[in-house]
C-alpha cells in the first residue's frame, strides 16, 4: 500500500493520523492496518488510553507464550535485548522467524507500539524497585551531567527504567519549595498552561492562528480540552519552582474550583457527601475496570468537577480505606469500599 493510501485507510481508525509522521505511518501499514481492519469485521473499535486488566493478561498471556514458541528464557531477554549484547543476533533471528509483532499484539485492539511499550513496562524489573537512596539521587546528577538527557544510557547505568529516571530527574534538578503555593508560583502556572493551551489549539487549529496572535486576551477552550494531559515537564521548567506532579495536582485543584464556584467539596460535611455519593455511583456502575467507568458522568454527579479531581479522589479512597488494596481487581476494591466503608461513612455524616 502506498504512504497516501495507507494513511487514509488509517484515518478511519486512527483520527489524530494527519499528525503521525511518514516513517510511523509506513510501520503501522505493516503492522496495524490488516490486524485493524480484522477487528473492525468483529464490531471491536480501536482503543487508546489506558489498558484494562484484561488487555494486561492478553499481553501476559501473548510474551508467555512467544517465549515459550521460541525458548528464549525470559521476558526481560525479549523486550529489553540491548540488555544482552551476546544473544542479541539469536533473539532477533527468532523474533523474525515467529513474527514477533503479529504475536504480541494477538487479541488487543491497539497500535502495536502502545502494546509493545505496555508490555516493556509490565516486563521490566527496572520498574519495581521503589524509591531513591540518597545515594542513586546524586549519581542521577552526575551521570546526567556526563550524558545530557540520554535516559536510555542512564537507565543502564542505574538499573531504572528510562521513565522512572526521567522523572526522578525532573524532581531533583533544581531546589523544589514544597511549601503553600505563592501568588507568584500560581500566575507562573496559569500562564504556562495557557502558553500550552494556545499552541495546541493553533496546531490543531491552523485557521484560528492569525486572531490568535492579534489577540492576547483570555482563550476559550472547550472544558473537554482542559481535562485533556499536558506536557507537564515543559510546565514545570516555565514554573521554575515545583516539580511536574506538584504543577499537575496544582492545576487540577484550580480547575476543580473555578468549575465549582470555589465549593470545598473536600472538606467537613461536604467531603463526606462527596464520598457517600462517589463510592455509591461506582458500585452502580458495575465496572469491572477503571477504563469502563464513565468519569465524566461521574464527575457531574458529583458536583460539574473535572474528572481528574473524581480520579483522584477515588484513588484516596481506597488507599485510606481498602486494606491491600494493591493485590484486589478493581470491582473488589469497589465492593469494599460499598460494603465496609459507606456504612461507617453515613453514620459520620
Amino acid at each position: 500500500v502506498d504512504l497516501d493510501t495507507a494513511r487514509q485507510e488509517l484515518e478511519e481508525f486512527i483520527p489524530h493520523v494527519k499528525n503521525i509522521s511518514d516513517s510511523s505511518i509506513k510501520k503501522m501499514a505493516g503492522r496495524d492496518l490488516m490486524r485493524f481492519k480484522e477487528f473492525k469485521k468483529q464490531g471491536i473499535a480501536v482503543k487508546f488510553g489506558r489498558f484494562t486488566q484484561k488487555e494486561n493478561k492478553q499481553i501476559r498471556k501473548n510474551v508467555e507464550e512467544f517465549l515459550a514458541l521460541t525458548g528464549i528464557d525470559s521476558a526481560e531477554k525479549l523486550l529489553f535485548t540491548s540488555r544482552y549484547p551476546q544473544d542479541k543476533d539469536t533473539i532477533h533471528r527468532l523474533k523474525t522467524e515467529h513474527h514477533f509483532c503479529e504475536k504480541i499484539s494477538e487479541g488487543i485492539p491497539r497500535p502495536w507500539r502502545l502494546i509493545y511499550y505496555r508490555a516493556r513496562k509490565i516486563f521490566d524489573p527496572n520498574n519495581y524497585k521503589g524509591r531513591y537512596t540518597k545515594e542513586e539521587k546524586e549519581q542521577l546528577k552526575k551521570y546526567q551531567a556526563l550524558h545530557g538527557n540520554d535516559w536510555k544510557k542512564i537507565s543502564e547505568l542505574m538499573s531504572r527504567s528510562n521513565l522512572s529516571v526521567a522523572m526522578k530527574f525532573s524532581e531533583i534538578k533544581s531546589a523544589i519549595n514544597y511549601g503553600p503555593w505563592t501568588e507568584e508560583e500560581t500566575q507562573k502556572l496559569m500562564g504556562a498552561v495557557k502558553d500550552v493551551m494556545r499552541r495546541k489549539l493553533t496546531t490543531e487549529n491552523a485557521s484560528s492562528l492569525s486572531s490568535l496572535e492579534q489577540s492576547d486576551t483570555d482563550l476559550w477552550i472547550d472544558r473537554e480540552q482542559l481535562y485533556q494531559p499536558l506536557p507537564w515537564t515543559e510546565i514545570e521548567t516555565k514554573v521554575g519552582s515545583r516539580y511536574w506532579r506538584q504543577c499537575k495536582q496544582k492545576w487540577n485543584s484550580i480547575l476543580t474550583s473555578k468549575l465549582t464556584g470555589g465549593q470545598k467539596l473536600n472538606r467537613g460535611t461536604n467531603g463526606l457527601r462527596t464520598k457517600i455519593t462517589l463510592i455509591k455511583r461506582l458500585y452502580e456502575t458495575k465496572a469491572e475496570d477503571a477504563s469502563e467507568v464513565n468519569w465524566d458522568e461521574l464527575s457531574n454527579a458529583i458536583g460539574d468537577v473535572p474528572r481528574a479531581y473524581v480520579q483522584s479522589k477515588f484513588y484516596r479512597l481506597k488507599v485510606s480505606f481498602v486494606p491491600l488494596w494493591k493485590r484486589r481487581t478493581f470491582s473488589e476494591i469497589i465492593d469494599y469500599l460499598y460494603e465496609k466503608t459507606l456504612p461507617d461513612l453515613e453514620e459520620k455524616l
